[in-house]
């Protein structure tokens, strides 16, 4: 059954009361479990906040992220995004996968530019909202480049481009610097952070990096094992702009990293 969307003033996201569940089929195929991934989940993310989602694997992170971009049916609770309840499509919300998703025989510039180009933007609009982010991301030398000349980490620079290029105001990303090394991490998460301090868009990021989850975010909140309830939340009382680099082993940063961390260890029992 689908919810209603409930709005709350100045907040980005409304979760109230969401759960989920799966039918996993057994070997007769008769036959199938329902599984609980997530469990009466209320959260609140403020608006032009940045907040991050850390909890063990198989917890319904990515599950929730999913029913707030619309691409899973609330079937328990209400949800409200930008005002509104989910749908899958809806230009208010923009969604970074783990993986860059590029189309291989495409330009850097036609990749960067490909969602306004779903969304029905005029070529000439959206050439040039593609060039201005590419030149953001540090790719502007790269335009007329294609996904196979550019490494991992500068394949991530294109759809991070690709992503704020939308201008929608929420943006979901699922793990999307999960599979980099860790000092091509660092310089990503530092572009992500400029990114977002220019424009202030409410972002909700998934990740099982701590340490990113804490540089990145204004509150860091934490699931339990599934089924997936919030745990705990934790706000990121650091100052802005923030270089992450700069951040990590700093006593306010390790203190905060040792409370979210035996907390996301509790969760494992």
């Amino acid at each position: 059954m689908r919810g209603d969307a409930v709005t709350t003033p100045h907040v980005g996201v409304t979760i109230r009361g969401v759960s989920h569940f799966f039918r996993i089929a057994q070997s007769d195929a008769r036959d199938a479990q329902t599984v609980c991934a997530i469990d009466d989940v209320s959260l609140d993310v403020p608006q032009r906040s940045f907040t991050s989602i850390v909890g063990p694997s198989g917890c319904g992170k990515t599950t929730l992220l999913n029913i707030m971009a619309g691409l899973e049916p609330l079937q328990v609770g209400s949800v409200s995004v930008a005002g509104e309840a989910p749908r899958a499509g809806d230009a208010a919300v923009a969604y970074m996968l783990a993986r860059d998703a590029l189309l291989p025989w495409r330009t850097v510039a036609a990749n960067a530019g490909f969602g306004l180009e779903v969304r029905g933007v005029p070529s000439a609009q959206r050439d040039d909202a593609a060039g201005r982010m590419l030149e953001r991301v540090g790719l502007a030398a790269f335009a007329q480049a294609k996904p196979r000349q550019l490494s991992q980490g500068m394949r991530q620079r294109v759809a991070l481009a690709r992503t704020f290029a939308l201008d929608s105001p929420v943006l979901l990303m699922d793990e999307p610097f999960g599979a980099l090394d860790a000092q091509t991490k660092q310089q990503l998460q530092a572009v992500l952070l400029e990114l977002w301090e220019q424009d202030r868009r409410t972002v909700v990021l998934v990740t099982h990096d701590l340490q990113e989850a804490i540089a990145l975010s204004d509150r860091v909140v934490v699931m339990s094992a599934r089924p997936g309830r919030i745990k705990g939340a934790f706000d990121v009382d650091l100052p802005r702009p923030r270089v992450v680099g700069d951040l990590i082993g700093t006593p306010a940063f390790t203190a905060l990293y040792k409370r979210v961390h035996a907390e996301v260890e509790e969760t494992r029992h």
